[in-house]
């Protein structure tokens, strides 16, 4: 250490003032013989006052560590991330919203293996619940780490129950239809208010949709030999007779016009918000949202009814989440890892993070942290989060465009254009197969 701090010193006199030099392990020391911070750019998904929280909590990590400062990007989407990943202009951590993808990122090498650097560090990641392990690898490489979930539950009006005379949430899908039938409010053909919202891309980020009924069915995505299962498993036929019957009792076109009517899902006019729509399934983000736009809003949070003939079911729920990894091609490897063992692995942000945009923290400490604030609603999330038959989307070398295919025919089913659900079913696992069989890298 002595000899190398003469040798800079030396230097500095020869070469004056301004001169800079690079240090190995990153970062440069100026002519005062301090060393400037090593910057870091990290890409994230999240706008507007979700971006804001995010800096926040980045910024008490550059408090913490003089020795590296971050800058974020927001508004980063999987398009944006795979064309970086191409061009080799990629930042040092990355991050998305579409942990379907992880099969893509793992499987190309787009995201960089963290097996290695969780074996040097001694980390163990049965610290993430079950099915965040399950979202942020592929056939055994672990390419990301959660970092916060979504989970989707039923939202209710309770002052638009009391009306009805309704006096708890349904836990069944006959339960959900009869109230769904008793809270509707028409005017001729117009639906004024709807009492639950079957229709397959209305709010919710295009879902509700098959993959997010799947838990409540128990629905399997394949079969033992891994081939697509959507005609073979009879849940699944089961849960889209019940969706086209409460469609069809309201009316497609009906369904369509109240979908064009309805504010945008992340305005302050969201239908639900305004008491256009008396229950829905939706993420814990709402929770926030309606803390923001309208707090006196009178509603509840529960798990989402389930297959009557599976009342075991009930408490679970869909999930997914924010996946964060390194690109192939990173500049500052070692401080890109300090920064995700930090994000993802500490109560203290996740918790600081999942306060701030009432996202679920993805650590089995975090969810038990003192530092989560207490919020009745929020808290159902929690225990869907921790249900063990909670379930996410299948994680294929294709990432999530299988999910184009089930969301086309999902679309055509509910408009009446699929004549044979059972051949259509078949069908649909063949293009499936076929897009499986012929998957190559997604991210060269």
């Amino acid at each position: 250490m002595k000899r190398w701090a003469m040798v800079i010193t030396a230097a500095l006199l020869l070469t004056g003032v301004g001169a800079s030099f690079r240090l190995a392990g990153g970062g440069t020391v100026n002519a005062a013989g301090a060393k400037k911070a090593t910057e870091i750019t990290v890409w994230v998904g999240w706008s507007a006052r979700e971006l804001k929280v995010f800096k926040q909590i980045v910024s008490e990590y550059d408090r913490k560590h003089p020795e590296v400062t971050v800058k974020v990007v927001g508004g980063i989407n999987d398009d944006k991330i795979t064309a970086g990943i191409r061009s080799g202009k990629v930042p040092d951590v990355v991050s998305s919203f579409t942990s379907a993808n992880v099969g893509t990122y793992c499987g190309s090498g787009g995201w960089i293996d963290l097996g290695s650097l969780l074996s040097k560090d001694h980390i163990n990641v049965d610290m993430f619940p079950a099915t965040t392990r399950y979202y942020t690898q592929f056939k055994g490489k672990r390419c990301a780490l959660p970092f916060l979930a979504d989970v989707y539950g039923l939202y209710y009006n309770k002052a638009l129950f009391k009306k009805a005379g309704i006096k708890s949430p349904p836990k069944t899908m006959s339960e959900l239809t009869k109230d769904a039938k008793k809270l509707t409010q028409r005017k001729g053909s117009t639906i004024k208010i709807a009492g639950y919202q079957p229709f397959f891309g209305f709010y919710a980020g295009n879902a509700p949709d098959m993959t997010t009924y799947a838990p409540l069915y128990g629905a399997k995505w394949t079969d033992g030999q891994g081939h697509s299962a959507l005609s073979k498993d009879p849940q699944w036929a089961k849960f889209l007779r019940w969706q086209k019957s409460l469609t069809d009792w309201y009316g497609y076109g009906n369904l369509v016009r109240f979908k064009a009517g309805a504010a945008d899902e992340f305005s302050a006019s969201h239908a639900f918000e305004v008491g256009k729509i008396a229950m829905m399934m939706d993420g814990e983000w709402r929770v926030a949202f309606i803390h923001a736009e309208h707090p006196s809003l009178d509603y509840g949070t529960a798990p989402m009814p389930v297959d009557d003939a599976h009342p075991e079911l009930y408490g679970s729920g869909y999930v997914n989440g924010t996946i964060i990894g390194i690109p192939k091609g990173v500049k500052h490897k070692d401080q890109a890892w300090a920064l995700v063992k930090y994000l993802t692995m500490n109560s203290h942000p996740l918790a600081q993070f999942s306060n701030g945009i009432r996202n679920v923290p993805t650590t089995r400490a975090s969810l038990t942290s003192h530092e989560i604030k207490p919020d009745a609603h929020f808290k159902t999330f929690l225990k869907i989060f921790a249900n063990a038959h909670s379930a996410t989307s299948p994680i294929t070398a294709v990432g999530n465009a299988y999910g184009s295919l089930v969301q086309s025919f999902a679309v055509k089913w509910q408009a009446g254009h699929v004549k044979n659900l059972e051949a259509g079913l078949k069908n649909l696992d063949k293009q499936i197969d076929a897009q499986l069989k012929q998957a190559g890298p997604g991210v060269p």
